[in-house]
Order: structure tokens, then sequence, then C-alpha cells
């Protein structure tokens, strides 16, 4: 499985600040209230973030060799799948709650605190998310072993000659 690139990432981002910004503007455009998340909204993307991360560490010990228990690759498999998938949903939301924050800067009467404070929290834990996500992705990597090659290079030592 191939770590997830900072390019997706940011593409991620942007479109999550296009649609916020985009969402935010409609809403306004037609007469109503702009978009506010809850207030639980930050709290639980860094239960997320900490759930990525507890379900990440047994991996890292059984890899680092300081656990004598091995794990199940397709618990090692899940632990990286959500933390790729929560990395990407971080990513989404934080240019989500980026975007509404720029257009609730932009309009020429000041946003409420309640608001912006809302705002910021999402943006904030949806980076926390992304960064405790990659990390967690990183706990999953397994050390590259010396008998691993490409099917394109050649091949060395004793299997070499027969």
């Amino acid at each position: 499985m191939k770590r997830t690139s900072a390019l997706v990432l940011v593409v991620l981002a942007l479109v999550g600040a296009a649609a916020g910004y985009g969402l935010d503007h409609l809403l306004t455009v037609t007469g109503r209230a702009t978009f506010a998340p809850s207030a639980w909204l930050p709290v639980l993307l860094l239960l997320l973030a900490a759930a990525c991360l507890g379900l990440a560490w047994p991996v890292r010990r059984s890899v680092r060799g300081a656990s004598p228990k091995r794990i199940d690759p397709f618990r090692a498999l899940r632990a990286a799948t959500l933390a790729r998938a929560s990395s990407l949903l971080g990513a989404l939301l934080a240019g989500f709650g980026s975007g509404i924050l720029v257009f609730l800067l932009s309009r020429p009467v000041g946003p409420q605190v309640g608001s912006m404070v809302a705002m910021a929290a999402l943006v904030g834990s949806a980076v926390l998310l992304v960064a405790a996500a990659l990390v967690a992705e990183q706990f999953c990597t397994l050390p590259k072993d010396p008998d691993d090659r490409q099917p394109d290079e050649p091949s060395t030592g004793a299997d070499a000659g027969s």
C-alpha cells in the first residue's frame, strides 16, 4: 500500500476550501444563515486522531520488535487504511473550514465571535487529525527487507546461479 501523498492532501484541501466558500456564499445569497458546525465536530475529529494513533501503536511495537506478540497483518492493514482515510477526511475538512473562514472574513460586516471560534477549532482539529493520521500511517509501514527486490532488478547472491 502506498503512503498518502502530499499532493492529494493539498488538492483535497483546495477542493474543500472551494466547497466551503461556495456553500457559505450560496447560503448568504439565498438569505439564509451561514454554516456553523456543531461544537462537537472538533472534539470528534480529535477522538478520531487518538483512535488512529491508538490502533497503530501496537503495529509499531510489533514492527520494531518491542513486543513479543505478532500483529495480525489484517489488523495492521485496517489501522493503515483508517489512518489514510482519516488524513483524507482531515484535509477535506481543514479546507472546508478554511473556505468558510475566508468567506466570513471577506464580508463587509464582521462575523460573530462564536462562528469564528467554531471555524478556527474545526480547522485546527482537522489539521491535527491529518498530522496524527500521517504519523499512524508511518507506524504501520514495514521496514524494507533486504531480500525484497523489484521485478526488473537482476538477482544477486545464492539464487543467481540456479
